[in-house]
């Protein structure tokens, strides 16, 4: 195929004005998503009854089935707030002592979605379950001009300005957590509890469980979310351990 100057000066015209406008795109997201942001929000919230001084105890205990997720660094931050901000609630490692067990099961921390991190939230608490991949999602890009570039040539060149200098970043940590508290003297709690049990591929059982106890019990998830430009998880996970560490606090 012949190419004549005409036909080359426009298609190098076209590939400018194309990589300009990756770059401008780029340019706009770098600059929305410059600061660091941090959110935590709470599926339900938790109110525990009022003790005194003296019952003012908590036994905290942390688990999950996250590689990638510091069980020891997290603990410390929750310990913090307990410390600043907690009316006077101790952490002791008596959990028969404790007029309060919190046990917090954390089951993600990885890259996500808006939508994926609202889906968790709307899930609500799931103790140990494993969050559905539908529900984890995968990141996504606030880039308008992603996928609406035709040509080989063009098209490489707006999205290396586009995609490999610049990208939206969002990190998820999904926690469950269930706080017991040791009902008033002369209290007792009946539980209920369903457990559904597959026998087969023919069939299913279900198993009706009741109990008395002394405590009550409380149950609520918390999706924390970070969101900056090209955010790596070592600069997010700071500041999404001690907000989410005082959403717990704040159950007290």
């Amino acid at each position: 195929m012949k190419v004549t100057a005409k036909g080359l000066r426009n298609t190098i015209g076209a590939v400018s004005v194309i990589a300009l406008l990756g770059g401008c795109a780029a340019t706009q997201v770098a600059l929305s998503k410059k600061d660091l942001d941090v959110q935590a929000r709470t599926s339900t919230a938790i109110f525990v009854d009022p003790v005194p001084r003296e019952k003012r105890t908590i036994y905290l205990e942390i688990k999950s089935g996250v590689m990638e997720f510091n069980r020891g660094k997290f603990k410390q931050f929750v310990l913090e707030q307990f410390a600043q901000f907690s009316d006077g609630y101790k952490v002791i490692d008596d959990p028969d002592a404790a007029q309060f067990q919190m046990v917090v099961y954390v089951l993600n921390l990885e890259k996500a979605s808006p939508t994926a991190a609202q889906a968790a939230l709307n899930q609500g608490y799931m103790g140990g379950a494993v969050v559905a991949g539908a529900t984890v999602g995968a990141m996504t890009s606030n880039n308008p001009w992603a996928g609406g570039v035709v040509g080989g040539v063009a098209g490489g060149a707006a999205e290396f300005i586009t995609g490999n200098l610049v990208k939206d970043v969002t990190y998820m940590l999904v926690s469950d957590v269930q706080i017991k508290e040791k009902a008033a003297k002369g209290v007792i709690v009946r539980k209920d509890s369903k457990i559904d049990t597959k026998i087969s591929d023919a069939g299913a059982s279900q198993q009706t469980v009741s109990e008395a106890t002394n405590k009550k019990e409380y149950r609520t998830r918390i999706v924390t979310t970070a969101n900056q430009v090209n955010l790596k998880i070592e600069e997010a996970e700071p500041l999404m351990f001690k907000k989410t560490a005082y959403a717990m606090a704040g159950f007290f």
